[in-house]
């Protein structure tokens, strides 16, 4: 029996985005689900009157590799506590000279290439076939890219990302291949199974992608510090677009359908 305020908004930080200090009254939960541990203690909180939970994506100390994520215990513990929709901060790197690094995107279409995770609540007893035509909740996309811009952010309100296995980076050969040929405008190693499992359980769900660097497509050096330092930027970007926007989320879903996802879905 949960004790404590429903928590209606859910924050998965992924790299760089380590904590939620803007919560106040917060307290650190733990939540067993049928699906093993999730990556870290769930952290709620109050902002402005929201009640929000916070789970580290990597846990603690960024110590979970993207192939070891267990996305279905964290997004299981998330729909347990009550949470209908998802804010999902990740770091990517970039397929396309117009998605610099600094930038903030919020794609709207992704392309899987991974290869051996676990994407579905839906094993056995019944079947689902969820539609993934528009992965991304349209009206979450649309707040926070009007709040981005109105922060001063250079922000895209759509692209392609290129989701990999990871935990090693692609080649040149498979860069050249994703940009030229599939058309990806971002690439990371954390979306999926993550945005698939939400919507399975009918969660919202908002990626919201921050560049770190160009992908070795690019012939331009990059090295670790640039990378760090531009992480860390885009860190505090993440903070003030998150601080801007959970007060302006709508506490009623009527401008999406992600409410009602399985509907036709299921065999």
């Amino acid at each position: 029996m949960i004790k404590y305020p429903s928590p209606e908004i859910g924050i998965i930080g992924g790299t760089g985005v380590y904590d939620v200090d803007l919560l106040s009254n917060s307290r650190k939960v733990k939540i067993s689900t049928p699906y093993g541990s999730p990556s870290d203690l769930i952290t709620i909180g109050e902002y402005k009157r929201r009640i929000v939970a916070f789970i580290p994506r990597h846990g603690k100390g960024h110590l979970l590799p993207p192939h070891k994520i267990n996305s279905r215990a964290n997004i299981w513990a998330m729909k347990s506590l009550g949470i209908s929709r998802i804010i999902a901060p990740s770091a990517v790197g970039s397929l396309q000279d117009m998605y610099r690094p600094g930038d903030i995107v919020l794609p709207d279409q992704f392309i899987d290439f991974t290869k051996n995770r676990n994407y579905s609540f839906f094993d056995g007893n019944q079947v689902c076939h969820v539609s993934c035509a528009d992965p991304f909740c349209s009206e979450m996309n649309s707040i926070v890219y009007q709040i981005s811009k109105n922060l001063g952010f250079r922000t895209h309100n759509k692209g392609t990302y290129i989701c990999i296995e990871g935990p090693r980076f692609s080649t040149r050969g498979e860069s050249r291949y994703y940009k030229e040929v599939v058309h990806g405008d971002i690439i990371g190693m954390t979306l999926i199974p993550e945005c698939i499992l939400a919507l399975e359980q009918q969660i919202c769900y908002l990626s919201i992608a921050t560049v770190t660097d160009y992908d070795v497509w690019s012939e331009r050096p990059v090295s670790s510090s640039e990378i760090i330092e531009v992480l860390n930027k885009n860190a505090e970007k993440i903070r003030k677009l998150v601080s801007a926007l959970l007060p302006e989320i709508p506490k009623t879903r009527k401008e999406c359908l992600c409410y009602n996802a399985l509907e036709n879905a299921l065999v």
